[in-house]
């Protein structure tokens, strides 16, 4: 209505059928939208796993493979370790070799 003449200006109309047909329409271009957003601009590289070429792909696969050799290399390595310091006592079992026995026949006279 006009403010100053109380006249209509516009006149609507709305059903139930029509408010779900523009509800409906503004659904269908958002996400129409979107998608082209998504498929024709460089933000389709932001989306986890949906690089276009393979070849990236499998880059990253054969990463992944050496990077858990890697780590297997380095826990099979700390476990020598460890095994290596307990095998040499690390300062904390003492050997008595005094009352070690030798068989006269371990004795050479070379």
């Amino acid at each position: 209505m006009n403010d100053d003449t109380f006249e209509e200006v516009i006149k609507f109309r709305l059903s139930r059928l029509s408010v779900y047909m523009a509800f409906s329409t503004i659904f269908v271009l958002m996400v129409g939208l979107t998608v082209a957003l998504l498929v024709l601009t460089p933000l389709k590289y932001y989306i986890p796993g949906s690089s276009e070429n393979g070849e990236a792909r499998r880059e990253l696969q054969i990463l992944k493979i050496r990077t858990d050799s890697i780590e297997q290399a380095l826990k099979y390595k700390d476990t020598y370790l460890d095994g290596l310091k307990k095998a040499l006592g690390a300062g904390n079992i003492t050997v008595d070799t005094t009352t070690l026995k030798i068989s006269k026949t371990d004795i050479t006279n070379d």
